[in-house]
């Protein structure tokens, strides 16, 4: 694994569990994690359950006893760790965004679909689609149980930079992440609305802001937290959105609304979608993410209204390993299921999804919704190439 902080952290806890939780046709060994500072990354390896580690992420690609390289760096990185990766046969594991550009993000969907012919496996770390209840949710769908989808509300909330001297964090500069909110978050909606009502993003009309201009320089981070340099308050330039809003067609006749802000005071990790058909309505809220509301249009009137599902029952997705009926899960757990989801994948020689293909489509939306909100325009969303996208 490259990268050892907050996804760092949560992509371990996953490897180290998968294989406690689930049985699968392959064992997970922790062998090397890699970071930029030594000492960092030695406790890290001891701390996250590693066997070694290294400063040098070619070690991991260059080594005959890798055979999967998950990155989980900043976006300035993806593109070369990932190519060098799949170019070495080993199998590919990327955090999302897929990259920093669409230029980059077809590169690495190129060279995965290559990789692909050759048995190595490639997928974007979307773990969201992971929770039962979004699973549940795309099932419900696909059924047939909501009719025809009329619309798509999504909104992901934080505040962790509300305050004007939270310093100049790299998801602050656009050379390191590639986008603000929208890239961070906002790809986040982008994914599970598009996942879950098997419809693609064709247009766009949005519009983007950057409340705080300029940040103190940072004396340390880790994270989503930091530390402000107080020896002379040294400023920097914050050169990404802090809040991205946007309206868009769905190619099945939905009309969406997005919302991604890390300025929603109050808010610190709020994600919720809705989801409106013919035939009754679903939502989501990953602040309650052993649930689901359920609308059922088709009761008879007297009857009608939301109903809650909890989704820890053993027939629901992935619920199956866990805990008795009732006994909830939370957050960490998406990962190991997007772990479980993509040992199998490697072990049976199947197609994990989201595959960078996906991202890549994923990539086309944010670029459509940045050139939107520069244009003050209705901007159609690129199509991604053909030989890509099989």
């Amino acid at each position: 694994m490259v990268g050892y902080a907050f996804m760092g952290a949560a992509h371990s806890q996953a490897w180290r569990t998968v294989n406690r939780v689930y049985d699968l046709p392959a064992r997970v060994r922790m062998a090397l994690i890699c970071g930029r500072d030594e000492l960092k990354v030695a406790d890290a390896a001891g701390r996250l359950g590693w066997e070694g580690h290294t400063t040098d992420w070619r070690r991991l690609v260059e080594s005959d006893e890798i055979d999967v390289v998950d990155i989980c760096t900043p976006g300035d990185s993806h593109c070369e760790i990932a190519i060098a990766a799949l170019a070495a046969g080993k199998h590919v594991l990327c955090e999302k965004p897929l990259a920093n550009t669409v230029e980059e993000a077809r590169q690495m969907a190129t060279a995965a679909a290559r990789a692909r012919a050759a048995g190595t496996r490639a997928m974007c770390g979307f773990n969201y689609r992971r929770v039962p209840a979004v699973t549940m949710m795309r099932q419900f769908v696909a059924d047939g149980r909501l009719g025809e989808i009329r619309h798509v509300r999504a909104v992901y909330l934080q505040d962790w930079i509300v305050d004007p001297q939270f310093p100049l964090v790299w998801r602050l500069q656009k050379d390191k992440a590639g986008s603000g909110a929208l890239g961070d978050i906002g790809a986040h909606i982008i994914d599970l609305t598009q996942y879950v009502t098997g419809q693609r993003i064709t247009g766009v009309s949005a519009v983007t802001e950057t409340f705080v201009k300029e940040r103190p320089l940072p004396a340390g981070s880790s994270g989503l937290a930091a530390q402000a340099d107080g020896h002379g308050q040294a400023m920097g330039q914050v050169t990404v959105d802090d809040a991205a809003v946007f309206v868009a067609r769905l190619d099945g006749g939905a009309l969406a609304t997005y919302e991604a802000s890390r300025f929603a005071t109050g808010r610190k990790n709020a994600l919720r979608v809705e989801i409106n058909g013919s035939l009754g309505t679903l939502v989501f809220d990953l602040e309650r993410l052993n649930e689901l509301e359920f609308y059922d249009a088709t009761r008879p009137t007297a009857e009608q209204g939301f109903t809650r599902i909890l989704v820890t029952e053993g027939d629901h997705p992935y619920m199956s390993a866990w805990w008795p009926p009732g006994h909830i899960i939370g957050y960490e757990h998406s990962f190991t299921h997007q772990m479980r989801d993509f040992v199998e994948a490697i072990a049976t020689g199947t197609d994990p999804a989201p595959s960078f293909a996906d991202a890549l489509q994923v990539q086309l939306v944010l670029d459509a919704v940045t050139r939107s909100a520069e244009l003050a325009s209705w901007t159609e969303v690129e199509p991604a190439l053909a030989e890509v996208a099989a």
